[in-house]
């Protein structure tokens, strides 16, 4: 079973024995991904929609991409014919964040088989291996989900501030406040530390090497346990590349904060710090 990574070579090995979901997104262009994945995907892929099938629909109020409720997300697990014994593998076209968002959400439905592809779908075209545009026709199953990963609302990352380590995954620019290109307000949540999720991989896209990404994690970690960790991000997708960076280094138990920035600045008399 796979529970972390999977390389290019052992899905190639694999082809028409995994289940492998496309989730390539642009957060500026929404519908592109499920363009790119009907021009050509991995053979056997279904596309997972970040915004559609991934993220509950937004209030204004709730972040930009909030989690479906359970129910709704085990529904379209079962929609996908997804079975509990089925390894499952993800990929995207950058590097793995919204492949992590369903790598974690599965593994929140206890769905533990689960993977991301390590260096997506550009290492897979870099080494020619096929695609093809055909979608697959599944039937239907009744998967029996239970409740796995834990999640904190915005309501007990408020009440507990004092006593969490929060990890912000954005770029340090964003955790700093000194910019803000995508949400209204610019800031951080008060006493959050940061880690880009991007520092988790190496210049080809692929990630570091666990004992590597230990040692990183720990520094950001300051002697906390990894159970003290909550990760958040600007909507809930690249805080689940730390969780999963976290995994590969061994560090298990990380718990995510899904609404992150976006949820926490839809109130204004929440806590805000910069700098």
């Amino acid at each position: 079973m796979h529970t972390t990574l999977v390389s290019t070579q052992q899905l190639a090995d694999h082809l028409g024995q995994w289940r492998v979901f496309d989730c390539r997104h642009d957060l500026m262009k929404p519908d592109l991904g499920e363009q790119q994945y009907r021009e050509a995907h991995v053979p056997g892929a279904l596309f997972a929609h970040m915004d559609k099938d991934l993220s509950a629909p937004k209030t204004g109020r709730n972040g930009r991409h909030p989690l479906p409720q359970f129910e709704t997300f085990v529904r379209w697990m079962g929609a996908k014919g997804l079975r509990p014994t089925d390894q499952v593998v993800c990929y995207d076209a950058a590097n793995g964040s919204a492949a992590a968002r369903l790598w974690w959400m599965l593994r929140w439905a206890g769905h533990q088989a689960v993977a991301v592809l390590d260096g997506g779908i550009a290492k897979w075209l870099q080494e020619s291996r096929p695609v093809d545009a055909a979608v697959p026709q599944l039937r239907p199953t009744s998967y029996p989900a239970k409740r796995s990963a834990v999640t904190f609302d915005v309501q007990a990352v408020q009440a507990n501030l004092r006593n969490l380590l929060l990890i912000d995954a954005r770029a340090p620019a964003r955790w700093r406040g000194e910019q803000e290109p995508i949400d209204p307000v610019a800031g951080r949540i008060p006493g959050a530390k940061n880690r880009f999720n991007m520092d988790n991989v190496q210049p080809d896209g692929t990630f570091k090497a666990p004992a590597q990404l230990k040692r990183e994690l720990e520094q950001v970690m300051g002697g906390r346990k990894p159970t003290d960790v909550i990760h958040y991000c600007g909507s809930g997708v690249a805080a689940c590349h730390n969780l999963l960076a976290m995994e590969v280094a061994g560090l298990t138990g990380g718990k995510l904060y899904a609404g992150s920035w976006s949820e926490w600045i839809a109130d204004p008399a929440r806590p805000r710090e910069k700098g």
